[in-house]
């Protein structure tokens, strides 16, 4: 058992806590648009009991009373993502301004309480419209994502503490688009290889966007996962190798380093996207 306190970090040690729109909201209606989520949770056996975030725990109408727990809790920072169907119901064009207005009232009662927004910019809900139009396979949405992300500069990057790009690409690209555990439910190697790279392009375009608004202290969620042999045999070692270049190296190469793993575009080269390469400036835009 683990135990510690407060004192036995630094003070300017960052405590917080996170949610994710699709999963506290609820607030259906009220201009939003559909997200691929509503579609893929009511679909009989795709979700544990048929639930949905249809009502969540209608953090739509009871953030006041969420943020005072959080405050009251002793943290110091709020970790939310904006829903991009609430914003822009169609995924690209008019905006809701009941929405804007909702994410105004939120972010002023953090400030309000003393509590540091932490934005996401992207946490799994893409707007219905647009995964009609091919989702994250269709490079175009590294437009859309950008147009997206300069309605969040320009509306409220003023007052937030830091800004994420994306949550989780390996489960926006792979576990949704090849494992299909998640919306769009798709099982395509082919699919999760664009998506693997559109994400990812996408987020740099987001980061240009953000920053020509102003916005600072930028960044990207990865979830990282150690991958290592189950045994010394050369088998095993070739296995925890690609594992960690799926989890990890993809992500952290293509971010930080502008190439991705060797092992990983031989196997996937023909499923990504013509000329991908190029892109590579824009996938690591310096954060």
């Amino acid at each position: 058992m683990f135990s510690f306190d407060r004192r036995d970090f630094g003070a300017d040690f960052t405590f917080g806590v996170a949610t994710a729109a699709y999963q506290i909201e609820g607030g259906q209606g009220h201009g939003r648009g559909t997200c691929i989520w509503d579609t893929f949770s009511a679909t009989p056996g795709n979700v544990k009991n048929g639930d949905t975030g249809r009502d969540a725990c209608n953090h739509y109408d009871l953030w006041p009373q969420d943020l005072d727990l959080i405050r009251d809790g002793g943290f110091d920072a709020y970790r939310f993502s904006f829903a991009w169907p609430r914003l822009i119901p169609e995924g690209t064009g008019a905006i809701n301004q009941e929405g804007v207005d909702f994410y105004d009232r939120l972010i002023d009662g953090m400030l309000e309480r003393n509590l540091k927004p932490y934005a996401t910019l992207y946490h799994w809900d893409l707007p219905s419209t647009l995964q009609v139009r091919g989702g994250w396979m269709n490079r175009d949405i590294a437009k859309w994502f950008a147009d997206y992300a300069t309605l969040i500069g320009e509306k409220f990057g003023d007052r937030l503490h830091a800004t994420a790009t994306i949550n989780e690409p390996w489960c926006v690209a792979f576990l949704s688009h090849f494992l299909g555990v998640h919306a769009p439910g798709y099982r395509d190697l082919r699919a999760a290889a664009r998506a693997m790279h559109h994400v990812l392009f996408a987020h740099g375009t987001a980061i240009d966007a953000l920053r020509a608004t102003g916005t600072k202290n930028l960044g990207i969620v990865l979830n990282l996962e150690k991958s290592e042999p189950a045994s010394d045999s050369d088998e095993d070692k070739a296995a925890g190798q690609f594992g960690d270049a799926l989890f990890n190296g993809w992500y952290l190469g293509g971010v930080l380093k502008g190439q991705y793993p060797e092992l990983l575009t031989k196997w996937l080269e023909p499923y990504l996207p013509a000329n991908y390469q190029a892109d590579m400036d824009v996938v690591s835009r310096p954060l």
